[in-house]
């Protein structure tokens, strides 16, 4: 018997969908030291993507020929059918209507109205509890949007998330998604020109300046970093090889944390 709870409002899983997984999987093995092992579900296989022990996502290949690389995030929902249907209803669009992954649980896809697309989802075990991530474990997930009141309003209703306001300085106000008084994710207005909206993951690594060297010897285009971010730690951003962007960060001890 599982003692796992759902934990509305986490993000759970990550998945790249990529017309070259194996270019992928190779780039994030260096840059990140990622494994990956196949595991039969049914008629196929899903590959699974494993930072040490621990099972963080997987690659699944795009619905056409025309769908560029990204990263889709799952968020840990109490009903996938009512999150699909009250984002329908406030704005947003179902891309996938609700479906069941067998033994694994339910999840669905969908896009809020600036077009950022995720993915609802309830395990059907439980979600795992809260812990600081190991490096190359999932830190945060940042929703880079074009009107973030509406996307506040939108997640408000749709996943129930609250949210605060964060002065950055000259970054601009950065708003802080929580559920249940935890906090799980950002919502910013930082959106570079000819870039749709989208939700960014971070994944936590030990040295960021490493990380980021690494990936642009191997072949990723580096938006921007690494940089220091004042009370949170040093991050950076990369577009992979296959084109799919990703953030990495070197957290501060919780201590130095604002």
């Amino acid at each position: 018997m599982t003692d796992r709870k759902l934990l509305p409002g986490k993000f759970v899983w990550f998945e790249l969908v990529s017309r070259d997984a194996k270019k992928a999987q190779a780039f994030y093995g260096e840059v990140l030291g990622w494994k990956v092992k196949p595991f039969p579900m049914g008629d196929f296989t899903y590959e699974m993507i494993f930072a040490g022990e621990t099972m963080i996502g997987g690659y699944a290949a795009p619905r056409n020929d025309r769908q560029p690389s990204h990263w889709i995030s799952y968020v840990s929902v109490e009903d996938v059918d009512a999150t699909a249907k009250a984002a329908a209803a406030n704005g947003g669009k179902v891309i996938e209507a609700p479906y069941d992954i067998p033994g694994v649980g339910r999840t669905a896809r969908i896009a809020d109205p600036q077009g950022a697309e995720l993915s609802p989802f309830k395990n059907a075990m439980g979600d795992p509890a809260d812990a600081l991530p190991p490096a190359g474990g999932w830190a945060w997930n940042e929703l880079h949007t074009t009107d973030v009141t509406k996307a506040l309003q939108f997640y408000e209703k749709v996943l129930g998330f609250s949210s605060r306001a964060m002065d950055m300085g000259p970054g601009g106000t950065y708003h802080i998604l929580s559920r249940g008084g935890v906090e799980r994710g950002g919502v910013t207005s930082y959106l570079p020109s000819g870039v749709p909206p989208h939700w960014l993951p971070y994944v936590a690594v030990e040295d960021a300046d490493a990380t980021i060297a690494r990936a642009r010897r191997l072949g990723a285009t580096i938006p921007f970093g690494p940089e220091d971010i004042v009370g949170v730690g040093r991050i950076g951003a990369l577009q992979d090889p296959t084109g799919a962007a990703l953030a990495i960060i070197k957290p501060l001890p919780l201590e130095k944390q604002r």
